[in-house]
């Protein structure tokens, strides 16, 4: 049973791991410029908090985003619920610790150690949902625009590699929330 809970310890922290990853890196929509020659070919990134320019002598360019009032609604909502995932990410890591069998907290009190270790597995499902949901509306709003006809074709975007990673870690923070669940709901009721 520990090592069952040691398990979805580890696969929730990759989780949360990764989400602070898709936070940090500006890898959420890619898009491809290339000129009249290959010379002209540009990459353009675009994060939460900044987008890059790499240019085809492989010099790179980062720049913060200017306003916050100036960005679209979707990555603003995106910017709140992955901080917000992390926060709960951190939350439920407290928890965790708090309610671990190979802790020494709370360790007459088998009822209440059992009970924070379920809320710390609703907490990192919760986590979970947080990050995937901004990653899937990003997705949307990408694949959209991608089909759109009203977009010029040098400046289609397509979904980035924070995508995919948001996709993984938001699933790891779920899953190893309810496998904490399932450790800890026979000895909580």
């Amino acid at each position: 049973m520990v090592s069952r809970q040691i398990l979805a310890l580890v696969l929730a922290l990759i989780g949360f791991m990764g989400t602070i990853l898709i936070c940090a890196l500006p890898m959420w929509k890619v898009t491809a410029f290339i000129g009249a020659n290959i010379v002209t070919a540009q990459v353009f990134w675009e994060g939460l908090w900044m987008n890059c320019v790499l240019q085809s002598t492989r010099h790179m360019q980062c720049k913060a985003y200017d306003s916050l009032l100036a960005l679209p609604q979707d990555l603003q909502a995106s910017r709140a619920l992955v901080c917000v995932s992390i926060a709960v990410g951190v939350a439920a890591i407290c928890l965790s610790v708090l309610g671990a069998r190979c802790t020494n907290f709370y360790r007459d009190e088998r009822t209440t150690k059992a009970q924070i270790g379920l809320s710390a597995g609703i907490v990192f499902m919760a986590a979970g949902v947080l990050c995937i949901v901004p990653v899937s509306w990003s997705a949307h709003v990408t694949i959209t625009g991608f089909y759109n006809p009203l977009a010029t074709e040098g400046r289609r975007g397509e979904l980035g590699a924070a995508i995919y990673v948001g996709w993984v870690s938001g699933f790891l923070l779920f899953l190893g929330g309810g496998m904490l669940c399932s450790t800890y709901s026979q000895r909580c009721c």
